[in-house]
């Protein structure tokens, strides 16, 4: 059974930086690709990143220059680091493994989600 346990969100300040981090047990992350998700409430939960097994990112349209998605295999981790944060970013942040279609460049989730960590952006 796979099992993922994000932490790492908090309260800050617009401008201010976090990291999460998504351990996961039950499936060896470097034969998976790995995304990081988030909803806000009354919204549907999105896509902000994915890496895939080969290191290939991809981020969306508002985490693009701002968020960094990276893993460590040996950990079976897999971390979001966020600058720049903005009110905006605020939601309940949700990683997941999954596959990268290389034809597309799409991630398709596995629909294995852990908890969440809850990030919040506000002076």
């Amino acid at each position: 059974q796979v099992q993922l346990v994000e932490s790492g969100g908090g309260l800050v300040q617009p401008g201010g930086s976090l990291r999460l981090s998504c351990v996961v047990s039950g499936i060896s992350i470097s034969s998976v690709s790995m995304g990081w998700y988030r909803q806000a409430p009354g919204k549907q939960r999105e896509l902000v990143a994915f890496i895939s097994i080969s290191g290939i990112t991809n981020y969306a349209n508002s985490a693009k220059g701002r968020f960094t998605i990276s893993r460590d295999n040996a950990k079976n981790t897999v971390y979001l680091q966020m600058n720049s944060l903005k009110p905006e970013d605020t939601a309940l942040y949700y990683c997941t493994w999954g596959t990268y279609i290389s034809a597309s460049g799409d991630f398709h989730a596995s629909g294995s989600w852990g908890q969440g960590t809850q990030v919040t952006v506000s002076s």
